[in-house]
């Protein structure tokens, strides 16, 4: 593949930011999914903060606007419907509102968690818990849920 096509193929596992892949597609060939995974966490733990922090702005906020009004990626929808969160009551809608907009105040990017692997209360447990981190040690834990979420989209995307 060349490079367009290779971004193309699987620039969606990280969350609005192609350019993971479009660096990854030097570094080919890749032994296995696995392989190509590493080399794409490579890339963003290589790159600046300023890139990093972008990579987690570009994710959505959990249960906000944007997934009630239906504007999310495809991935995004199937994480969040898989977490409960599209089936929340307006009580629930206005907790995540509020704890979104705390985090989002204290951090400067959303709050990002590997939706697949929880439920809503465990995501709500979450973001309560985590905003008291130190912005060093969430965006640490942001990239790192990050990278289970991309892993999962590329594997997904493999069995297709």
């Amino acid at each position: 593949m060349d490079a367009d096509a290779f971004t193309d193929a699987v620039g969606f596992a990280f969350e609005d930011s192609p350019w993971i892949a479009r660096t990854a597609w030097a570094q080919r060939p890749f032994r296995d999914v696995s392989d190509l995974h590493r080399a794409m966490t490579r890339i963003v733990e290589e790159s600046s903060e300023e890139r990093r922090v972008a990579l987690i702005a570009a994710h959505p906020d959990l249960a906000g606007r944007a997934a009630r009004e239906g504007r999310l990626t495809a991935s995004s929808t199937g994480e969040q419907r898989s977490a409960g969160l599209d089936r929340l009551t307006a009580e629930e809608f206005a907790r995540f509102d509020r704890l979104n907009t705390a985090y989002r105040e204290k951090f400067g990017f959303p709050f990002v968690i590997c939706a697949r692997e929880h439920d809503k209360e465990s995501i709500l447990a979450g973001l309560d818990t985590r905003t008291r981190n130190d912005r060093e040690s969430e965006i640490r834990t942001a990239l790192g849920e990050i990278a289970k979420i991309a892993s999962l989209r590329l594997l997904e995307a493999i069995e297709q």
